[in-house]
């Protein structure tokens, strides 16, 4: 398990040295072009990037927005080398690249939920952390947000990772769940609960983010960035909290935006959108706290994918941008 994370930061590092360039080339009409990982494809779960190209928001701050649906772990490595200023990266990857020297510093938490939850035949019995042991649960891999979540979870209830018989099924947790292979699954909130309850399914959902607080997803940039083009990151935050703000006032309008954006969309993803909505909702849209990076932490540092706490945990984050610009 631990050589995937050994295998993504020595490419990351392979990267750095490659060189440096500048991102960002003006593009032909007048617009600064920024090319911005995803780590996702194209889906309603994106409306708030979404509404803020389609009203014009990323466009009144001299901004070109191409969507790149790419893996994390290419966003991650390309804004640390300054091939690219901007991507949306998963907390835990933060702190794994810094660790590694990597200078990323993520600076809108978008996900203000930790989004991994376990998900169960309601037959099954499992409505609480307390119920896992001894069950099989499926894993789409032993690495990734989901994961992490998943140990957090285990972690924050005293649970340890032997009580519980994990298995690695892929990208398979509804039809492993429907089949019995397993009797769990870890996903994300909005995704796979989602679609077994629109099969008709009876299900039990343990969030994660109801028994521990971590970082999940959000938008990085580089030191480079930071000291170079501040205005560049301070307009591409401004522009996605307006999204982000629109976007939980009309979710509707906001779906139908979407679908200017997303090939083939039609309304029986809307539930998508609708149970993304409560993780992003904050008394400060976009807001990051130390004590959830401590958390973070303290759950790699738990797995051995940390060997050590991150030299200047600070360092990792920054609200100036969104304490600046709320909608």
């Amino acid at each position: 398990m631990k050589r995937l994370f050994v295998l993504f930061t020595t490419l990351l590092i392979l990267t750095l040295l490659a060189g440096c360039r500048s991102a960002a080339p003006e593009s032909p009409a007048g617009l600064t072009k920024i090319r911005l990982p995803m780590g996702y494809i194209p889906d309603p779960q994106y409306a708030p990037f979404y509404v803020a190209v389609d009203k014009g928001y990323f466009a009144a701050e001299g901004l070109e927005v191409e969507f790149d649906y790419s893996f994390e772990t290419d966003g991650i490595a390309l804004v640390g080398a300054n091939e690219l200023p901007l991507a949306v990266v998963s907390g835990e990857q933060v702190l794994l690249a810094r660790a590694q020297g990597v200078p990323v510093v993520y600076v809108l938490e978008w996900f203000q939920r930790y989004p991994i939850a376990v998900v169960s035949k309601a037959a099954a019995g499992l409505a609480e952390p307390a119920d896992l042991p001894g069950r099989a649960v499926g894993l789409p891999g032993f690495f990734g947000a989901s994961y992490v979540g998943y140990v957090g979870l285990l972690n924050a209830n005293g649970i340890g990772q032997d009580e519980v018989a994990a298995e690695d099924i892929g990208f398979t947790q509804v039809e492993s769940l429907l089949s019995d292979r397993v009797e769990a699954v870890v996903g994300y909130a909005n995704n796979e609960p989602v679609q077994l309850a629109g099969l008709g399914e009876a299900i039990n959902v343990i969030y994660v983010a109801d028994y521990i607080d971590m970082v999940a997803n959000g938008i990085i940039t580089n030191e480079t960035t930071l000291r170079d083009n501040p205005t560049l990151v301070e307009g591409f935050v401004r522009a996605l909290l307006k999204g982000l703000n629109d976007t939980l006032a009309d979710p509707a309008g906001a779906y139908a935006i979407s679908k200017r954006f997303v090939e083939g969309l039609d309304d029986s993803r809307l539930p998508v959108l609708e149970a993304s909505l409560p993780m992003w909702q904050a008394d400060t849209l976009g807001l990051t706290e130390a004590a959830s990076w401590q958390r973070t932490q303290a759950v790699l540092l738990s797995m051995g994918l940390l060997d050590a706490p991150v030299d200047d945990l600070d360092a990792a984050f920054s609200n100036e941008f969104v304490l600046r610009n709320q909608p």
